[in-house]
């Protein structure tokens, strides 16, 4: 067996080259690849005293992929939650901001032309992870909203 097989620190020093990763995606990959689990554990000890694995560098990552991606807020957090990190500390977002310019990309200027309409554009921002008070703020700017609504 070679030393690198061994030892699960040379594999995830690899795998931080490409990316950035959650401590514990990392773990449970290292775990996949065979290697101990103390090893794992102790490799990644060493890797955080370094300064190569770090989750709140890596919850910056996720967070600014997420926005870009044009996720909102819920999405954003479960997939920290998933990836086993705490939310990001000084990330300011303006969670609107973001949802009317995924809607805007989506739909441009059209209005909702009937109640499924409406409800079908309802579903793409719930799905996207937004809130509801941000979707009925989004919806309501297209001046049509209260055509539609089910309150």
């Amino acid at each position: 067996m070679t030393a690198e097989r061994r030892d699960p620190t040379a594999l995830a020093l690899r795998l931080l080259a490409r990316r950035e990763y959650g401590r514990l995606e990392l773990r449970d990959k290292l775990l996949r690849a065979g290697y101990d689990a103390g090893d794992v554990a102790l490799a990644l000890d060493a890797l955080v005293a370094a300064g190569y694995q770090d989750d709140a560098r890596y919850a910056e990552m996720l967070t600014r992929t997420r926005v870009r991606q044009g996720h909102g807020p819920l999405r954003l957090r479960q997939d920290l939650q998933r990836a086993g990190v705490e939310p990001a500390a000084d990330t300011e977002i303006d969670w609107l901001v973001q949802a009317k310019a995924v809607y805007q990309k989506r739909f441009g200027d059209t209005v909702p032309a009937d109640a499924k309409d409406y409800a079908r554009r309802v579903r793409f921002l719930a799905g996207r992870g937004f809130t509801g008070d941000i979707i009925r703020r989004v919806l309501a700017a297209t001046g049509r909203e209260g055509d539609f609504s089910a309150d």
